[in-house]
């Protein structure tokens, strides 16, 4: 069994859709790559071995603005980051997706 799941660009807030198993459990969407994960492609057969999606905005399918109209996205890569768990214990992506302060030197672009 699969379910359509929807993620947002974080560059130009298109969104994308992807089926997928419904077990597999988001953590965050980044435009940057974890350090040392690897990414499977949107619709690949080995999403389940993957650390999370490697998205293209507006190349991997339809996308749409917010309210569902056709857009043609950005082209930029984001990447949807799954939970994961290394010997039973989750591991903590670099930098972390939350708690503490975040400081972004590369906002607008």
């Amino acid at each position: 069994m699969t379910v359509a799941v929807r993620y947002t660009c974080p560059y130009c807030s298109a969104v994308t859709s992807v089926e997928r198993a419904p077990d597999l459990a988001d953590r965050s969407v980044t435009k940057r790559k974890q350090p040392g994960w690897e990414y499977a492609e949107p619709g690949g057969d080995d999403l389940e071995d993957a650390d999370g999606i490697a998205f293209v905005c507006g190349e991997d399918g339809v996308v749409t603005d917010l309210e569902g109209a056709e857009t043609a996205g950005c082209g930029r890569p984001f990447y949807l980051n799954f939970v994961r768990f290394e010997q039973g214990v989750e591991l903590e992506p670099e930098p972390p997706t939350y708690g503490g302060p975040r400081f972004d030197f590369n906002a607008g672009g």
